[in-house]
């Protein structure tokens, strides 16, 4: 994460960048939904569920580049796109971790990154600074823990295709945890340095 302020190039709220982000947003109950339904006695919806966490991948990719391109950025967006991710990701652990196809612990794991932030951000609101922006690392993470869910999904099954997935599914999973810590672990020195920075001038 960054805690540097992305220029601001629109104040427009209905962009094309946000309307992808809000529908993101609006496709993490239903995600949930589907993922769950064969634990309440209803039909296994997982291909549905697989489609929509592909939607939120590309989705994901899009409104960031799009964005840029077209010099949309902004104070919305900034807001939407992060949430979406997080979103997301803590309605997956939820869903794959009711179904034991996740294990407790990397969702503890995982869950406990995100409190980590939560206490980091809100350091940063108590001295002025605004909320973090994504870098690349943190985007990185971020698509490997995409990768990981739905390949982690489909081993929830049978065949050569579950147990290619499940290879695969792991090794993202891994690998985006490792870089979702790594990303957060960076984000407190800097708010640890720009505290020191604010103590000192005081």
């Amino acid at each position: 994460m960054e805690v540097q302020e992305t220029r601001v190039q629109t104040d427009r709220v209905f962009t094309i960048p946000n309307i992808l982000s809000m529908a993101r947003l609006v496709g993490v109950p239903v995600f949930l939904w589907l993922i769950l339904r064969p634990e309440f006695g209803g039909p296994t919806s997982d291909g549905w569920a697989l489609l929509i966490l592909a939607f939120s991948g590309v989705t994901d990719y899009l409104d960031g580049k799009l964005a840029r391109r077209w010099n949309q950025i902004s104070s919305l967006g900034r807001l939407l796109d992060p949430a979406a991710d997080r979103l997301y990701i803590l309605s997956t652990l939820a869903g794959l971790t009711w179904r034991d196809i996740l294990p407790l612990w990397l969702t503890a794991v995982l869950v406990a990154r995100e409190l980590v932030l939560l206490v980091m951000v809100g350091i940063l609101r108590r001295h002025g600074y605004p909320p973090p922006q994504v870098n690349f690392l943190g985007k990185a993470a971020t698509f490997n823990l995409m990768y990981a869910f739905p390949l982690l999904l489909l081993s929830d099954g049978s065949g050569w295709i579950a147990s290619t997935a499940t290879v695969f599914g792991w090794a993202f999973a891994g690998w985006g945890t490792t870089l979702y810590w790594w990303a957060g672990i960076l984000y407190m020195v800097q708010v640890r340095r720009l505290v020191s920075v604010d103590t000192t001038a005081d």
